[in-house]
């Protein structure tokens, strides 16, 4: 062997010295963070709570390490019954006096739309909207037409109903994370009907009375209608009722994803809140308690869990607004029901498609 030839076989053991050296040492650091209660408690929770991604977390971890952790990640939901005369709805424009930045930030309306302002949210770790609704009148409930066997995107459940923004509602059958909306989970209320009531839901109504408040319940569909709701979906939890905040355990079991929220202030504006997530390198999702802070900055008095994952979808003008995590590319995923704003009142909204 000549020394040319020699020279290269030593330069060769030496790369391979090194890439196996290196190699070692991802193993070692991948091992040692799979190991650390941290990571377990972001990992499994995360991965458990999605449909069709169980087995992220048992491919780690082992049947009495997942039980362990999601007994320690719960949460604690506040019951108490929402007092609905808490809500006031009134005149927005004699608000003078703001509680921070945000609420001065919340009041602030775009030039020429009195209807609804979008704000954008970059919190690091993840990025999302806040859709402010100034009047709740403005708020309803929109279902497929095939309600039962087919679901629709909420651009397509908005442009069919006059919605000018609209986030996704309550959760469905999603057989191996190919669910497609028609078939929803737990009872919908709309226009005061009971029209869907499926097992599988949460027991846990949120809808809006007759008189536009959010109500929270665990009342049966009947009993509900009979206390004014008039269009509800089921799921959750509930985060805040009455101002108090249900209580987190770890991160309460939920992991770190898209989010899909509904709130409403005691002044009666009501909240729509999209995280998007899953999305490395852009926004990987949130937590519960990340969601309940970014609630409570903006003074949400009652507040509930709606459908997350890819499931979250929010939709302005006829167009997909936010990153969903999957489904994107043709107007984001088919849903069971949406949260929809529309112009009922009639003010003011320069800019806003109006579909026929």
């Amino acid at each position: 062997m000549n020394k040319d030839n020699k020279e290269k076989k030593k330069i060769y053991v030496h790369k391979f010295t090194i890439g196996v050296i290196f190699l070692d040492i991802i193993v070692v650091a991948v091992l040692i963070m799979i190991n650390t209660s941290q990571f377990r408690t972001f990992w499994i929770p995360t991965a458990m709570t999605t449909m069709s991604h169980k087995y992220l977390a048992y491919t780690i971890y082992d049947q009495d390490t997942i039980d362990k952790i999601m007994s320690e990640n719960y949460i604690e939901q506040n019951t108490d019954e929402v007092n609905l005369d808490d809500i006031v709805i009134g005149d927005l424009s004699k608000k003078t006096h703001f509680s921070s930045k945000y609420e001065k930030d919340l009041y602030t309306k775009d030039p020429g739309n009195d209807v609804y302002k979008i704000i954008r949210l970059d919190e690091g770790k993840f990025k999302g909207y806040l859709t402010v609704i100034y009047d709740p009148a403005d708020v309803q409930l929109a279902i497929p037409q095939k309600l039962g066997k087919a679901g629709e995107s909420v651009n397509t459940l908005c442009k069919k109903n006059g919605g000018l923004v609209g986030i996704n509602g309550g959760g469905f059958e999603d057989l191996d994370g190919w669910g497609n909306g028609s078939v929803p989970y737990g009872a919908i209320i709309k226009d005061g009907q009971l029209v869907w009531m499926h097992s599988g839901g949460s027991g846990q109504l949120i809808g809006f009375t007759k008189d536009h408040k959010l109500l929270l319940t665990n009342d049966d569909p009947q009993t509900a209608i009979s206390k004014g709701m008039v269009d509800a979906v089921e799921f959750g939890p509930n985060l805040i009722v009455n101002g108090k905040v249900s209580k987190i355990h770890g991160d309460g079991g939920w992991g770190t994803a898209p989010r899909s929220i509904i709130a409403q202030r005691r002044d009666g504006i009501v909240l729509f809140l999209i995280i998007e997530g899953r999305l490395p390198g852009y926004s990987i999702g949130a937590t519960m308690n990340d969601v309940i802070e970014i609630l409570l900055r903006y003074g949400a008095y009652n507040a509930a869990n709606l459908d997350g994952g890819a499931s979250s979808t929010m939709s302005v003008n006829g167009k997909l607004y936010n990153r969903p995590s999957a489904g994107g590319e043709y107007g984001g995923r088919t849903v069971s029901n949406a949260w929809i704003v529309t112009n009922n009142s009639g003010k003011q909204c320069e800019g806003c498609i109006t579909f026929n």
